[in-house]
């Protein structure tokens, strides 16, 4: 079985090198937005694109200089960007056409099949691009497997990464259905588990408001296009890529967390975009990245969506509906006498959902769960999930 993985690396390109990453990146947007202006007169496909490259190499012979699959996979890219587009009209979405990209907001450019070497040179590793030279580049890991592309991307602090896809041949791992857990998500805990571990949710951008209104005041007034208005954005971009890195961080330790410990996850199936019309909530739940977390969860296991009616209201016991507002943290069941946070109660509902979709038998202690008092419960929930060490498992299909 083939299997895609992607590796990410920090470059470390010199000032020479830099202008020429950024002039391949302006000479991709300029050809992008060209292809653009074709495509509002009808649909065009990824080979007529290239035709049209090279008729425009004849007229521009200036492209010549640059790499000529670089070149071809703006095509690519916009061939996808036409299908996605054509596809969402048919669900009925109102999306309207192609737009121009921007300076600022094109920041990747792709090496595909040739056109880049990575060696490593006594203790220092380098990338060698087409066009450009060798590179520094920190491969903090080890990979085995053949290159197939390399994508450079800049970030909009002004820092340079290199995403490796390599081709791997791997075995499809063996589902245990023994080693499986429901997993709850919320805003006060991160993730409660059916097992009856917690973890807090951290809430990076709560932490982070001051300094951050405190980094948009002082945009705000800066003069339009001055050398303090771009200092004042470059900072503002600085600490809004610090959030999402801490946020990163904490997904992907959590995820590998119960990746380590168990072989299929359940989770609920949430609308998240209807969640968010809450104004109180909203800014909480796009903070948590559910979304982010779930999506880690897949490409690293097995995750299994269940219904996420009643997941709450119900007794993991006996089944009771047992009604209950935001501001109620107990479950407490007045048939059966079980007494237990509303999360774990939740998590337990989605193991059971998740077993009962595969005609799977419910674990005895599923079927006779031991009543406790909150406080008991408190005392051995486990406030913080420690992980020694970041992620390093990649996406593995199990469906196929």
């Amino acid at each position: 079985m083939k299997k895609t993985r992607n590796y990410k690396f920090r470059l470390y390109p010199t000032y020479g090198q830099q202008k020429k990453l950024q002039n391949n990146i302006d000479v991709c947007r300029w050809l992008y937005n060209h292809f653009v202006e074709s495509v509002q007169h009808g649909f065009l496909s990824r080979n007529d694109m290239n035709y049209m490259l090279t008729e425009l190499k004849q007229s521009e012979p200036w492209l010549y200089d640059y790499n000529a699959k670089m070149l071809q996979m703006v095509s690519t890219q916009l061939d996808a960007a036409q299908k996605i587009l054509k596809q969402l009209c048919k669900n009925g979405c109102n999306t309207g056409s192609l737009r121009f990209a921007k300076y600022g907001d094109y920041r990747v450019f792709t090496y595909n099949q040739k056109g880049y070497v990575l060696e490593k040179h006594g203790n220092k590793d380098f990338l060698w691009l087409s066009k450009i030279g060798w590179i520094k580049i920190r491969r903090h890991r080890n990979f085995l497997g053949k290159i197939k592309q390399i994508t450079i991307s800049k970030s909009k602090t002004g820092k340079w990464h290199a995403c490796v896809c390599v081709d791997l041949d791997c075995m499809i791992p063996q589902i245990d259905f023994k080693r499986s857990v429901g997993l709850d998500v919320g805003i006060k805990n991160y993730a409660y588990d059916s097992d009856g571990h917690s973890t807090p949710n951290i809430l990076n951008l709560q932490k982070m408001l001051r300094p951050l209104a405190k980094a948009n005041r002082t945009l705000s007034r800066r003069k339009m296009g001055s050398n303090n208005k771009k200092r004042a954005l470059r900072w503002y971009q600085i600490i809004h890529e610090r959030i999402a890195n801490r946020r990163k961080d904490f997904l992907h330790k959590l995820s590998n967390q119960y990746t380590k410990k168990y072989s299929v996850v359940f989770v609920e199936r949430l609308h998240k975009l209807n969640m968010v019309k809450n104004d109180r909530l909203s800014r909480a739940i796009m903070d948590s990245a559910w979304g982010t977390f779930t999506n880690m969860l897949d490409y690293k296991s097995m995750l299994i969506e269940v219904p996420a009616k009643n997941t709450t209201v119900d007794c993991s016991r006996c089944g009771t509906k047992v009604q209950k507002s935001l501001a109620i943290r107990t479950h407490e069941c007045s048939m059966c006498g079980l007494i237990l946070d509303r999360d774990h109660n939740a998590s337990l509902n989605i193991l059971k959902k998740g077993l009962q979709l595969f005609h799977i038998e419910l674990p005895q202690e599923l079927r006779e769960v031991t009543p406790v008092k909150i406080s008991e419960m408190s005392m051995k929930q486990e406030h913080a999930i420690e992980v020694n060490g970041r992620s390093h498992i990649h996406k593995q299909n199990f469906l196929e």
